[in-house]
């Protein structure tokens, strides 16, 4: 076992505090991948050697430190490959670590429903389980010939190693820096559409100016939003181009929220997250004739100036203000 998937235990108003956790993750090692918002892989190999302990073991300790240092308890999913270790992490909890040892894989998978496996959609679970293979372990005995009249020859061949616990995934290190996060946490559960929205508008404002603050850009904009019955929705867009407008920002979450068709949706928060950081100098814009765009890049370039001189709330939209 040398992968982690570690879930970290943030509350939503701490979900920004990731990037703090994946850099106690790269004490032990420098290929940590960030799965936002509150996951992380990261592989053992050269740890392992290094500090003559296994996976589990390291994992004890990384979740002791991340208690002691942060305050946050974390569940941890151990296996051989990425793929392993995250079905891993849905049998764990705070406090155990679920681990699938060397050479076990396929007993692990056999008795999972065929939806369970990562990269398996709704549509490709429906056909197979049309035909009886309804679980990773028929899938794993049925015949390669049958799995490709079904699903086609390329996700048949990677379907069926995988249903067999042959995981050639890897750990691709992203930075901690790849994504900023903010939180909008309602008094109550919150019916009000128009509420909702003015979170957003709060919340892409926060990111805009984070962003510009740090010469950074972002591609995708991803919204979530959690109900009193503590589910969640999450929905992402990649912007038109990189930016850092917060007026653009506002219009993706706007777009977003009004997509999901809420229905007097008992609301308790609304995040936002940029991804796919990028430096502001590398980012290309668009040239308009709108001269409305152009003057509301000026009023946020005056508003940033004096928000660093007398604090984050010294310039807010009037609908904030109110």
């Amino acid at each position: 076992m040398t992968i982690l998937c570690v879930r970290f235990q943030l509350p939503p108003t701490r979900e920004a505090a990731l990037p703090e956790l994946l850099g106690l993750l790269e004490e032990f090692t420098p290929v940590v991948e960030a799965l936002p918002p509150d996951r992380a892989l990261a592989d053992l190999r050269g740890a392992e050697r290094y500090f003559k302990r296994d996976a589990v073991e390291l994992a004890s300790v990384i979740r002791v430190r991340a208690l002691a240092l942060h305050g946050v308890d974390c569940a941890i999913g151990a296996g051989p490959g990425p793929m392993l270790a995250r079905m891993a992490l849905k049998d764990a909890r705070p406090g155990v670590t679920c681990a699938v040892p060397e050479g076990t894989a396929a007993d692990f998978l056999a008795g999972r429903p065929v939806a369970a496996l990562p990269g398996v959609g709704a549509a490709t679970a429906r056909v197979l389980c049309e035909y009886g293979l309804d679980t990773l372990g028929r899938v794993a005995a049925a015949p390669l010939s049958t799995l490709q009249r079904l699903v086609g020859a390329k996700a048949a061949r990677e379907l069926h190693e995988k249903a067999n616990g042959v995981d050639r995934g890897r750990v691709v290190p992203n930075g901690v820096s790849r994504s900023l996060a903010t939180e909008r946490p309602f008094i109550r559960d919150e019916l009000d559409p128009d509420q909702h929205r003015r979170a957003l508008l709060s919340a892409a404002e926060e990111l805009g100016s984070r962003l510009r603050a740090l010469d950074k850009v972002c591609r995708t904009l991803t919204l979530t939003v959690r109900y009193a019955d503590r589910t969640a929705t999450t929905r992402s867009r990649t912007l038109g181009e990189p930016t850092a407008h917060s007026a653009a920002l506002t219009r993706a979450a706007y777009g977003m929220y009004e997509a999901l068709g809420l229905q007097r949706a008992r609301v308790r928060s609304v995040s936002l997250r940029a991804e796919g950081l990028d430096p502001a100098e590398q980012a290309s814009r668009q040239l308009t004739f709108d001269p409305t765009d152009e003057k509301l890049r000026r009023i946020e370039e005056a508003a940033d100036r004096a928000r660093a001189r007398f604090g984050p709330l010294a310039v807010l939209p009037g609908t904030l203000a109110a």
